[in-house]
């Protein structure tokens, strides 16, 4: 015992008989046990008080002489101990547990800079064991939520997250969401996420997920809800398809058909947006007028037939009907008898057998002369005959169809005039215009020279107003020295293979270094345009003072432009050039620059800038600015500037988000490498203009390439992605390509700020055999987390088995300039007489800026306010855009429709007629 004592007391404890206080004291009887050091065989466990209940902390140790708690480094009280002893059965040894309790009030009595603990030691006569330290913490839940999950409305298969931080506890409270009351099991449904910090994820939102969401938080002590969030899921409505045009609704005469539609596909639900757009769409229509056949005049009768009768007939052709009229009624055939009642037929005399044989003998004489023509003329043919060809008498002559205008036009200059619109006379055949009236018509009909091999019609009434008459329809193939027409478009689609043609040639593609075109212009003005490059130059008639000319160029600056753009700013089109300088217009001219930005005014931020003769750069004015200096209209692929001084100008785009785009035109071509067994395929990367398409083809056509596919656009975002290119599929056993250079990949900033110069890659492909001629595979060009583009490349590699594709771009080259009269869509007679109705102000509304409206020129309109003449201003901008396809229908249409607005605004009509809309239909291509 006095050893034990002495080893308790070297641990740092004292033996006393008497200890009333909680000092490291141990009692004087400790039994005597086996020599082993105690083993825990249950240690104290972290507890948490709830409210006022305390906890009970319990240990359990074998072999040992006593066991004592020791609380935030003090003994806690014998009496405080509740303490039971037993023999383990297996070993005989002695197995003591004890467990003391913990209060609120102790607890919250303790100042320590750690929780609460308590920790058990045990004696036997080798010496201590202690357990671990069991903490002692008073547990809560507070009331409010550190962040509520909030309602949201999402459209489908968007991504829901509600967000949730529950009260602060402890011990920290766990989450559980329920949706309608019910709660959510994300194991069951893969689109649910309820781990991320307690928040909601809903991946891809579906109907069935709107609803009341909870946040539940709860822990030992409470359980604690959060205010629900309504969360809807709702649909944006989608157009059905058209219905099929109904008739026209006029049986005779000019009428409307109409189709519609159905905000159905699918319907909006739960608030979606309804479809944007028109649900009925109206057309104009002709019907023509039934016609009722009627009978011409009875035919001479017959001789007297053998069974005494004669007869005489008669044909539903005076007219025949038309258009669904009505057959002619009654008999077309009369017979009667001829002889009275006097006929006897069954009596046969000689002289009628005599008859019958002499016609007899005479038929087959007949016939054999007919036979001895033939053969003679037969032996005739070994020497040729002489062939005339009829298109000889009948040169020099077309078909018109002369349509009549519409009666009761308040705008008429000749009010002697008694047009009748539903009424269609077609003069066919030769016309000779010999009286000088007809020639003045026939010089003006440039109106319709743009438009070769397609049928124009003209039936605005208010075009007929101007002095358009008796030139409605107008057929026949116009003299191949007219301006070329077309798409507005710089390239189309490819057709090879399969495809229809994509017009033209490569080797039509001017190589010349010098892309400038220059002509003589004088009061009457004219047109120059770059060859195949989109840009052009348009002086309108009376820009330059009579009784002078200038000799005005036109030219895109081939070399490193200085035009050096700062910043992610990038030069979107060519830097052009017009002079001399010193030209003085009186009113503006318009240029012409295509441009390779997907328009868009919340990404991009476009200007345009001058260069000084110093050689700086100066900023003109930005596209969406207001200014009386200069007009800049864009269009999708082309922007069109008014302007009064020549000089050096160029596009500049600043993008203002990650999502402007810069459009791409994709090519690939492909040539037969010095080694034969070598194929080389060039993938370019140019801007999306025509200037710079034709410098990559006339760069290829010089290194014998072929355009293999069709080029396709690509939409390069300013994301700082970079974009990579690549050859896919080969045929594994026909060609090989060297390893690791299937796939290359171009910088962002190598894309974006690059110059003019078109991008390219180069990759060389191995034949394994000179038998193999064809080759088959794919080029894909991606923006990494952007756009693709796939190529489907399928030739032969030989050059006189190889199928040309052509390409399509507007053939200029045969006229980069003309002056006069032949330079513009509109005639110069009724340019006047459109500017004379519009340039007067109207308290109607029917003016200059109605006209600027119905050609969707609706910003900047103090521009236009500025000019002398308005309208005219207003249609040099009309024919800068439609250079191409020259779309009078639609400037009539234009024309007619503010006719009839001004009727509806000024209701001085004199019969009231229900007359749809057309407007929308036809700008529309309806």
């Amino acid at each position: 015992m006095a050893e034990l004592k002495a080893r308790a007391e070297a641990f740092g404890y004292r033996f006393c008989s008497s200890c009333n206080d909680n000092s490291e004291a141990l009692p004087e009887s400790i039994p005597s046990a086996p020599g082993t050091l105690p083993h825990f065989m249950e240690e104290p466990d972290d507890a948490y008080i709830i409210k006022s209940n305390p906890i009970v902390l319990r240990c359990k140790a074998m072999p040992a002489m006593q066991i004592f708690f020791k609380c935030n480094g003090e003994w806690v009280h014998q009496n405080e101990h509740v303490s039971e002893e037993s023999m383990d059965e297996t070993t005989g040894l002695k197995v003591r547990e004890v467990f003391i309790n913990v209060t609120r009030q102790q607890v919250e009595d303790f100042h320590g800079p750690e929780d609460y603990w308590c920790q058990c030691v045990a004696w036997s006569h080798l010496g201590t064991s202690k357990s671990r330290k069991a903490s002692v913490r008073i547990a809560y839940l507070r009331k409010n939520f550190e962040q509520d999950p909030q309602g949201k409305e999402v459209p489908i298969e968007g991504m829901i997250v509600l967000h949730c931080r529950p009260p602060e506890g402890v011990p920290a409270a766990e989450v559980e969401w329920l949706k309608n009351e019910e709660p959510i099991d994300s194991n069951l449904d893969e689109n649910i996420d309820t781990r991320a910090d307690h928040n909601l994820i809903i991946r891809q939102a579906r109907l069935s997920d709107s609803g009341n969401y909870t946040c539940m938080a709860a822990n030992i002590v409470a359980k604690r809800r959060s205010m629900s969030a309504t969360v809807v899921v709702y649909v944006n409505g989608g157009w059905s398809s058209w219905t099929e045009w109904s008739n026209c609704n006029a049986r005779c005469g000019r009428g409307w058909q109409k189709r519609s539609r159905t905000c159905t596909n699918p319907a909006p639900l739960n608030g979606g947006a309804f479809c944007e757009g028109m649900s009925v769409q109206k057309i104009t229509c002709t019907s023509l007028c039934p016609v009722d056949g009627s009978w011409e005049v009875w035919s001479e009768w017959s001789v007297c037939s053998p069974e005494c009768e004669h007869l005489r007939v008669r044909e539903c052709i005076a007219p025949p009907p038309r258009n669904g009229g009505k057959y002619c009624e009654g008999v077309s055939q009369e017979s009667e008898n001829c002889t009275e009642g006097l006929c006897i037929q069954d009596i046969e005399t000689a002289s009628d057998i005599a008859l019958y044989s002499g016609l007899g003998a005479a038929v087959i004489a007949v016939a054999v002369l007919v036979v001895g023509v033939t053969l003679y003329r037969r032996s005739q043919s070994e020497y040729g005959v002489d062939v005339i060809d009829s298109s000889a008498l009948t040169g020099g002559f077309q078909t018109f169809n002369f349509k009549t205008v519409r009666q009761g036009n308040s705008l008429l200059l000749n009010s002697s005039m008694q047009p009748d619109l539903t009424v269609s006379r077609t003069y066919s055949g030769p016309i000779c215009l010999q009286d000088p009236m007809d020639k003045e018509l026939m010089t003006e009909s440039s109106l319709f020279n743009p438009l070769s091999d397609i049928k124009v019609k003209v039936q605005s009434s208010f075009m007929v107003s101007l002095g358009v008459t008796e030139r409605g329809e107008y057929h026949g193939k116009v003299h191949s020295g007219t301006f070329p027409h077309g798409n507005n478009r710089a390239f189309g689609t490819i057709q090879a293979r399969n495809k229809a043609t994509y017009i033209q040639n490569l080797s039509s593609i001017s190589t010349t270094s010098e892309l400038k075109t220059t002509a003589i212009f004088g009061h009457l003005g004219g047109r120059l345009v770059v060859p195949n490059t989109g840009v052009s130059l348009l002086i309108p008639h009376g820009a330059i003072p009579e009784e002078s000319s200038w000799e005005i160029y036109l030219a895109i600056t081939q070399k490193e432009s200085s035009l050096q753009p700062e910043g992610p700013d990038v030069l979107l089109g060519p830097e052009v050039t017009c002079g001399p300088s010193e030209v003085a217009v009186s009113t503006p001219f318009a240029l012409t620059i295509p441009h390779c930005a997907q328009v868009n005014s919340e990404h991009w931020n476009i200007h345009l800038k001058k260069r000084t003769q110093q050689g700086k750069w100066e900023e003109v004015m930005s596209v969406e600015e207001e200014t009386t200096s200069c007009y800049c209209l864009l269009d999708p692929y082309a922007c069109h500037i008014l302007l009064n001084s020549f000089g050096t100008y160029a596009l500049i785009g600043e993008p203002i988000s990650d999502c402007a785009v810069r459009q791409l035109k994709v090519a690939v071509f492909g040539c037969l490498s010095c080694n034969s067994l070598d194929y080389n395929l060039r993938v370019y990367c140019m801007d999306n203009t025509p200037y710079a398409f034709q410098e990559v083809v006339s760069d290829e056509r010089l290194q014998g390439g072929q355009l293999l596919e069709e080029p396709k656009l690509l939409h390069f975002k300013g994301n700082t992605f970079s974009l990579q290119i690549s050859v896919l599929d080969i045929p594994p056993f026909l060609w090989r390509i060297k390893p690791f250079t299937a796939c290359q990949e171009v910088p962002f900033s190598r894309v974006w700020c690059s110059s003019p110069k078109p991008l390219h890659c180069a990759f060389s492909l191995e034949r394994y055999s000179p038998a193999t001629t064809q080759l088959a595979c794919k080029v894909c060009v991606r923006q990494v987390k952007g756009h693709e583009q796939i190529l489907q490349i399928q030739t032969s590699i030989l050059e006189n088995e190889r199928e040309t594709i052509t390409f399509f771009a507007h053939d200029d080259s045969n006229f980069p300039a003309q002056m006069g009269p032949k330079a513009f869509k509109i005639p110069y007679s009724i340019r006047q007489r459109i500017c004379a109705t519009f340039d007067t102000p109207n308290a109607k509304g029917k003016d200059w800026q109605m006209l600027a409206q119905k050609n969707s020129i609706n910003r900047n309109l103090s521009y236009f306010a500025t000019q002398s003449s308005p309208s005219a201003v207003i249609l040099d901008l009309w024919e800068a855009r439609h250079q191409h396809d020259g779309d009078l229908d639609s400037l009539a249409c234009a024309l007619e429709e503010i006719g009839r607005t001004h009727s509806k605004i000024s209701d001085i009509t004199e019969t009231e007629v229900e007359e749809p809309d057309f407007n929308y239909s036809r700008q529309n291509g309806l």
